[in-house]
């Protein structure tokens, strides 16, 4: 397998910013986080499929790790301006 030259160390920085931008907006938390979010259920359906072959499920799996790790980094940033809104 080749060596992966698109890795990019900020880009779930950058995602998660762009929801915490619309929640700043207005947009319900509860909806951005469905938006950034793959259910495991939903995982363990598309690894179930049987004509993927194994490198899209590897694609699968690392997208299913970087979408929890954007969601992670929105939830930092929405506790974070929720702290922030109770201090002032």
């Amino acid at each position: 397998m080749p060596a992966r030259t698109d890795f990019d160390p900020v880009a779930p920085h950058k995602e998660a910013a762009i929801f915490y931008g619309l929640f700043l907006r207005g947009h319900p938390p509860e909806s951005l986080r469905r938006d950034i979010d793959i259910p495991k259920p939903l995982l363990e359906k598309w690894m179930r499929t049987r004509i993927y072959e194994p490198s899209f499920r590897e694609s699968l799996q690392r997208l299913y790790r970087y979408r929890k790790q954007v969601l992670a980094i929105f939830e930092e940033l929405v506790s974070t301006e929720r702290v922030r809104a109770r201090v002032q």
